[in-house]
């Protein structure tokens, strides 16, 4: 597991992601494009929120999956791209918070 702990920058686009039962990325649309997952996601984690007050005391406590990074591979051919995508647990819409080529 991949732990998510630099400051996260919102890419502002509608983000609709799709997963399955166990809750992984299957595919998404970003930017008017559709992506599949192209190969095996990495849960981007932290701290359980009830934890964050203890989290400076050397303990290592429970974590939570706040996203995922995967490699998208576009339906119509132009290219790949990995994605960290997170969920917004108030609003329930997904974000693409960065992307590498």
């Amino acid at each position: 597991m991949f732990e998510w702990r630099s400051a996260m920058r919102t890419m502002e686009s509608e983000t609709v992601v799709w997963t399955g039962d166990d809750g992984e990325p299957l595919r998404l649309v970003w930017r008017q494009v559709r992506y599949r997952v192209t190969d095996r996601p990495t849960a981007l984690v932290a701290p359980c929120p009830w934890w964050r007050p203890l989290a400076g005391t050397g303990v290592c406590g429970p974590l939570d999956v706040t996203g995922w990074r995967f490699q998208g591979t576009a339906d119509d051919g132009s290219g790949s791209l990995v994605f960290d995508v997170v969920l917004d647990r108030r609003t329930l819409r997904w974000e693409v918070v960065d992307t590498y080529e």
